[in-house]
Formats: C-alpha cells, sequence, structure tokens
C-alpha cells in the first residue's frame, strides 16, 4: 500500500458526561466504563489511518491518574502514534474538562494496538505513518520500543534481536 498518512488524519475526539450509572460508590467514573470508551475512541482512529476494519490487538498501557467525578465532562482524543505493516499503534488521552471554569486535567492515557483486517477477519497491510509534531515524533519513536519489548515478551522475539532496546541498555562508546 503506497499511501502514506500523518498522525493528524486519524484525530478522532470524543466528548462524554460521566452519568450516575457509569460511575463507582466514590461517584467516580469505573475504570471500565473509560477502557470501553477509549477503545471505542482509538478504534476509530485505527479505522480512520487504514480506512478498513480494524481489531483491538491489545491493551499496552493504561493510567488512571486522576479521579473523573459523576457529572464530568469527559473529552478522549485518540491519533495512531505508529504503523506497522499490519497493525498499528493507538495514543488515547483522557481530559476532565470543566467548560464553567475554563480547565482541563489530563487525567489518563492509554496505548491500544490494533490490526486490519480484511472481510475474512486476516490482517491486512495499512498505510505507513508520518509524525509531524514534536509529541507525534516522540510517540512514533517510543511506539518501536513498545513493540520490540512486546514481542520479546511474547517469546516471538529474542532479547538480543531487539535494535531500538538494546540502545537503551547501551554503554555510551
Amino acid at each position: 500500500m503506497a499511501k502514506v498518512k500523518t498522525a493528524s488524519e486519524s484525530l478522532t475526539i470524543m466528548t462524554n458526561i460521566v452519568l450516575p450509572n457509569e460511575t463507582n460508590s466514590l461517584r467516580n467514573l469505573f475504570g471500565g466504563e473509560l477502557l470501553a470508551k477509549m477503545d471505542r475512541c482509538a478504534s476509530i482512529s485505527a479505522a480512520r489511518h487504514c480506512e478498513r476494519r480494524v481489531v483491538t490487538a491489545s491493551v499496552n498501557h493504561v493510567s488512571f491518574n486522576h479521579p473523573i467525578p459523576e457529572g464530568g465532562v469527559v473529552v478522549l482524543e485518540s491519533k495512531v502514534s505508529r504503523a506497522f505493516s499490519t497493525s498499528m499503534e493507538v495514543y488515547v488521552d483522557v481530559w476532565l474538562d470543566d467548560p464553567i471554569n475554563q480547565k482541563k486535567v489530563h487525567t489518563n492515557e492509554g496505548i491500544y494496538t490494533f490490526v486490519a483486517v480484511d472481510e475474512f477477519n486476516r490482517p491486512i497491510p495499512i498505510p505507513e505513518m508520518v509524525p509531524e509534531t514534536d509529541e507525534e515524533k516522540a510517540r512514533f519513536d517510543a511506539a518501536f520500543r513498545r513493540k520490540e519489548l512486546s514481542l520479546i515478551l511474547s517469546g516471538r522475539m529474542k532479547p538480543l534481536e531487539s535494535v531500538e532496546l538494546k540502545k537503551l541498555f547501551q554503554e555510551p562508546s
């Protein structure tokens, strides 16, 4: 596939209000509810990037840094951070938006991996992704290290075959 896309072409923004049935006993958004919202947002970004059906392959990282209260406005922003041959990493940022006081607090982030599939649910090639901003470039570079680590942990790559991870642990010359 010759087409090359930018991260911004996959940008997806979802805004929700936290309802009582989505909260725990502390009246904060359930973590599972947030994970589902993040997965939906990320899947739209992935589909925008490859213009195909996608399936969630893994949730690589999620951080819960700040509670999101009942009645809070939640803004999810996702973009493809790197595209590989048939899979892509999607980074999701979550914000608590206070429209009255005009404040936004970064509450959570997550990294999801999606695979593009054909009508028989077989992986298919996807377009390359070119980062443009400094943040996109940093996430792009880190995505390769995360992929290598994932392959090592799953036994599909030997640690000595790593390229980027080895660089982190080598002594300077």
